[in-house]
């Protein structure tokens, strides 16, 4: 824990972000006019789709594959018209602000993986997009693009929370100088990654999302069908970076999910992953959780009960507000505690940038082989402040050669 809490100051001094979404730390909060829906052509022959808050579902026309073999072209790999899609998209939330950060995360998805499979890309946003917005991603994507205007009642102020004690509390941060202590927008961003982004109408018909956000990289080539070996395998959250959180931003978090677990214990999985989060058996919290701005995940996790209820205790705690409560923390408790750990991924070979952290194969046959562009100094997943380490211990996976000489 003494190694947790030294990297933590060290990313706080230096600016970075624990917990994603830098781009909504210091915007004010604008709330988001009436639903509405409209469709409009996109690039080439597909055809974009636009909805908002929850309106009626666009009918959509998928933008069809390049013209290739049934199955692959064995020149460019990508899949033929007869290839089927699992129901899954790329979920991205930005504003318009964001867009030249991320163009580059587009195109690195798509060069690395997306231009073969043609999955679909959902944008959201708190705001209306602009035209611009929508035409340049449009270009980009080789699937659907479709974007949601999130309601108000899912990026506002909820009845029961009081916004003076939220103010004090947020000032309070800021004496500290706790990384976004002071931002309304961040905490908005956080709680509705934590309990709403799943319950966007335009995501109803898909069963598995690819969170992106700006100025991500993708190292490595992704020569296989994400999604459908998610499906097949049966695996529900997938990840590729793991931290310890900033101890600050969660005093009560942990004391909240304990008394929702003794309030409803049927909701703990068999053999879940309590020891990854916890050293003590559950007594307290070790502040590990995944960096859920890389995450794959199936929708009808964060869809079920357990969820669900989950989450509303959270939210009627408060903790979003009075505190500085994040989604990765959220998310990864949930994976941990109400999925057997056999659900949980470790991807290990796509190869992963986000400010300030890199995930890069150690292995050379995996960075030769995927065609990785990155610099095994760089990579944070063995590091002794990493809890990725003490995730393969837990699960019995094979660590790759050599990893001891990164455990620094």
């Amino acid at each position: 824990m003494a190694s947790f809490a030294i990297i933590a100051i060290v990313l706080v001094v230096s600016g970075y972000l624990l917990s994603s979404h830098g781009g909504y730390s210091n915007l004010v909060n604008n709330q988001a006019p009436a639903a509405t829906l409209k469709s409009h052509p996109g690039v080439g022959d597909s055809e974009v789709i636009e909805m908002a808050g929850g309106s009626v579902p666009a009918q959509t026309k998928p933008k069809s594959a390049p013209p290739a073999s049934k199955g692959s072209s064995a020149k460019s790999g990508e899949v033929g018209p007869d290839y089927e899609r699992v129901k899954a998209t790329f979920v991205t939330l930005a504003r318009n602000s964001d867009l030249d950060e991320l163009l580059g995360s587009i195109r690195s998805i798509e060069d690395r993986f997306n231009h073969r499979y043609h999955y679909d890309w959902v944008f959201l946003n708190d705001q209306p997009f602009s035209e611009e917005f929508k035409s340049t991603v449009s270009a980009l994507v080789s699937g659907t693009t479709k974007f949601g205007l999130i309601p108000q009642e899912h990026w506002s102020y909820p009845s029961w929370i009081d916004q003076e004690k939220a103010a004090a509390s947020r000032q309070k941060m800021i004496e500290k100088k706790v990384i976004y202590g002071g931002s309304e927008p961040y905490r908005h961003m956080c709680r509705f990654e934590s309990g709403f982004f799943w319950r966007q109408e335009v995501l109803a018909e898909y069963d598995y999302y690819w969170r992106v956000e700006p100025s991500i990289k993708i190292y490595c080539d992704v020569d296989y069908d994400v999604f459908k070996f998610m499906k097949e395998s049966g695996k529900d959250y997938g990840f590729t970076i793991t931290l310890p959180e900033y101890i600050e931003t969660v005093p009560t978090l942990w004391d909240t999910v304990k008394s929702f677990i003794h309030a409803n214990p049927q909701y703990l999985a068999e053999n879940n992953l309590m020891e990854w989060i916890s050293n003590d058996n559950g007594a307290t919290y070790n502040m590990c959780h995944f960096w859920s701005n890389f995450e794959v995940g199936n929708l009808n996790f964060w869809r079920s009960e357990a969820y669900q209820k989950f989450f509303e205790h959270l939210d009627k705690a408060g903790g979003f507000f009075y505190e500085r409560w994040g989604d990765a923390p959220v998310h990864s408790i949930a994976a941990a505690l109400f999925l057997p750990r056999e659900k949980v991924h470790f991807f290990g070979d796509v190869g992963y940038y986000h400010v300030p952290f890199h995930n890069c194969p150690i292995d050379q046959e995996v960075r030769t082989q995927k065609k990785c562009v990155c610099n095994t100094k760089d990579d944070f997943t063995w590091k002794k402040y990493s809890c990725t380490t003490k995730f393969f211990d837990i699960q019995g996976l094979t660590k790759p050669q050599g990893w001891e000489a990164f455990h620094n």
